[in-house]
């Protein structure tokens, strides 16, 4: 396949899966799989168009970091709680992750540990959704910090590929009894961090990974950086506008039937 046409693709995927509760990561690793290419030339690809998915979240929702960043100047309480529990949610995988990162590197690898974690992460959310009654949905800056807490530790179930950040943040923050559209936004703002701090230490192990060496070139990369930004723009407003009235069922079963699909392609194929 053409690279043009790949790198806008690829863009598409990252966006589409980065914060819905599908796995953005385990999606690009069934892709290399199934195409062929070459994942070490599309490393740095992979890092930018990430940065694309994050730029979306900041520009969503500008006006309510505006919002807590003036607060936190003018010492509003609201605003600190709103900081203290994004932190809070951070710290766990920027802990486990520094520790882990060389499991984690080596499951990267693996399409089957991508689609054994597609099902278990479907069958978890139907679980969920047909157990747990959602809270309130109260906001981020209410959230008690046990609650911030454990959902930061849930996050770090997605250091397993297949299993979605997105997934794992919402079904914690579910599980505590936090509001549909709170999980999700929650979520996103986790996104931050989370993925600033896992293309800082991407890019800390290997400082090569910019150094003009990749067959993928900046108007590839760029093109992937755009077809990310925006496909997640509309994916955050109608993600939270879905989920609010409908829930998550329809994403665990297409978990299911994606991760039972790889299944048999790898163990029959």
């Amino acid at each position: 396949m053409d690279t043009t046409i790949t790198a806008i693709l690829l863009g598409i995927l990252e966006g589409l899966a980065e914060f819905l509760p599908i796995s953005s990561t385990g999606h690009l690793i069934l892709a290399q799989s199934f195409f062929g290419y070459d994942p070490g030339q599309w490393a740095q690809f992979n890092v930018v168009i990430q940065l694309g998915a994050i730029g979306a979240v900041v520009v969503t929702y500008w006006r309510l970091f505006w919002t807590m960043g003036l607060g936190l100047l003018r010492r509003d309480p609201t605003s600190w709680r709103f900081l203290r529990n994004i932190v809070l949610g951070f710290l766990p995988a920027a802990v486990i992750g520094l520790i882990a990162k060389d499991a984690i590197s080596a499951m990267l690898e693996s399409p089957l540990v991508v689609a054994i974690a597609l099902v278990v992460g479907g069958i978890a959310i139907l679980v969920l959704e047909r157990t747990v009654r959602p809270g309130p949905d109260t906001g981020v800056a209410a959230m008690p910090m046990r609650t911030a807490v454990a959902i930061g530790f849930a996050q770090c179930l997605a250091m397993i590929p297949g299993t979605s950040r997105s997934a794992a943040s919402i079904l914690g923050a579910l599980a505590m009894g936090t509001g549909r559209k709170t999980a999700a936004e929650f979520s996103f703002f986790l996104a931050v961090p989370t993925m600033l701090g896992a293309s800082v230490v991407k890019i800390a192990d290997d400082p090569t990974l910019f150094a003009g060496t990749s067959a993928i070139g900046w108007t590839e990369i760029a093109l992937g950086f755009g077809a990310a930004f925006l496909t997640a723009l509309v994916v955050i407003r109608a993600f939270v506008a879905y989920v609010s009235r409908r829930g998550f069922a329809p994403f665990a079963w297409y978990r299911i039937v994606l991760g039972g699909g790889t299944l048999a392609w790898l163990l029959l194929g």
